[in-house]
């Protein structure tokens, strides 16, 4: 290990001597600054440091090539100094080579834990292949920033609806959200945070009314598909998501107790449906073809994967071509708050975990808002009804409410 004083007429003297891979030349005007020479002619500056531990440790610096004498100097007393004040440059750069890429984040790490448990898994494989991965996928997770963040919702918004683009800020929360919380090397910032999503003005609410619901099963009886008049009325009577009834099996209902148990919902976990009146009365009509499934595609005894152009014909014969068959789930809720039920009672039998999902179905119409107006009116009874005289002059005759005259009053008040 020769100490020299490092300066540009020296460089040009050393070489390493053609018995030997290397030699290392430490400068002697710079504390652990040393030019490893190599026998094939290649230089590369280092940086011989005491780690914390007590341990002797180099830090490579640069190529000769790459950076000049006076440039490795400067970067020697910048990493010492951080070294003095607790800092490891050696163990940033390790970290640093552990940072995995947004693709290879999603493809090794989120994709193969949500489909552990999430059964949306491939909406969010499709959303993040389509629009992070062809942006993103080549740079490394702690590149991101608020700011890219930002310009990617902003291109997105031209081309989607408010609703899609929350979806997708929703995913990418969640994305790196999962990176801070299983603590990966270099990650300590999610760039979507502070973000707000954008407000949907796109919601759109859909409720039958009960004329509506009886033209609807008017046409449901004449539909090509057998099953249908039995499925719709079915979603209708319960709140069901389609698939949860498309999927529904004879061993799930019990009698006895008067429930449906429902094995896989949105949220992956199971829920019980009360079975009212109506649906016992449904289910003794439903035919029976020997297998497990209530609903069954009478020609492969298999749950329907859609119904999709049956129920197309069907509503549309109907008169309701605007009514989507989620829209079933929306009118069970309305019926239920329109007949009196608390948004409580709604919220447990549709199955959401948060009272604000059923705040959007719990629809109130019109008729039974006249209602509770009506009922203000009859509460203060006839104080405000217009007289014959009045009315004919175009005046409304109000209560008196005011004080009495001064003069009415008692002189003194009594003691």
């Amino acid at each position: 290990m020769p100490v020299v004083n490092l300066t540009q007429q020296v460089l040009k003297t050393l070489s390493c001597p053609p018995d030997r891979k290397k030699v290392d030349y430490f400068d002697s005007s710079c504390k652990g600054l040393f030019l490893e020479v190599r026998v094939s002619g290649g230089r590369t500056y280092y940086l011989r440091f005491t780690d914390e531990r007590g341990c002797n440790r180099q830090l490579k610096l640069g190529d000769a090539r790459d950076i000049s004498l006076g440039q490795a100097k400067q970067l020697a007393d910048k990493n010492r100094n951080q070294i003095a004040m607790g800092q490891d440059p050696a163990a940033n750069k390790a970290v640093h080579r552990q940072v995995p890429t947004v693709y290879d984040f999603i493809h090794n790490s989120y994709l193969p834990f949500v489909q552990g448990y999430k059964r949306s898994w491939k909406c969010d494989q499709g959303l993040l292949r389509k629009h992070i991965e062809p942006i993103w996928g080549k740079r490394y997770l702690d590149q991101i920033t608020k700011a890219d963040v930002i310009a990617l919702m902003a291109k997105h918004r031209t081309t989607h609806a408010p609703g899609s683009c929350n979806r997708l800020l929703i995913l990418m929360r969640y994305v790196f959200s999962c990176s801070l919380k299983w603590e990966l090397p270099g990650i300590n910032k999610n760039p979507t945070s502070g973000i707000p999503l954008m407000k949907e003005d796109n919601v759109k609410e859909r409720y039958l009314s009960e004329e509506e619901a009886q033209r609807l099963y008017a046409q449901l009886n004449q539909s090509d598909n057998k099953m249908l008049k039995f499925i719709i009325p079915m979603l209708l009577l319960t709140g069901a998501r389609k698939r949860e009834v498309l999927d529904a099996r004879w061993e799930d209902f019990d009698y006895e107790r008067r429930l449906w148990r429902i094995h896989t919902t949105k949220l992956g976990k199971p829920r019980f449906v009360p079975m009212s009146d109506g649906v016992i009365n449904l289910l003794a009509t439903v035919p029976r073809y020997g297998c497990e499934w209530v609903f069954p595609n009478p020609k492969t005894l298999k749950p329907y994967v859609s119904i999709f152009h049956s129920w197309d014909s069907a509503r549309r014969d109907a008169g309701l071509a605007d009514v989507r068959i989620h829209d079933l789930r929306h009118s069970y809720a309305s019926f239920l708050v329109n007949a009196g039920r608390t948004l409580y009672e709604v919220q447990r039998l549709l199955g959401h975990t948060q009272i604000k999902t059923t705040q959007r179905y719990a629809h109130l119409n019109h008729d039974t808002l006249l209602d509770a107006s009506n009922a203000a009116s009859i509460a203060v009874g006839n104080f405000f009804t217009p007289s014959a005289s009045a009315a004919s002059a175009g005046t409304v005759i109000l209560p008196s409410l005011m004080m009495p005259p001064v003069s009415a009053l008692p002189a003194a008040l009594p003691a």
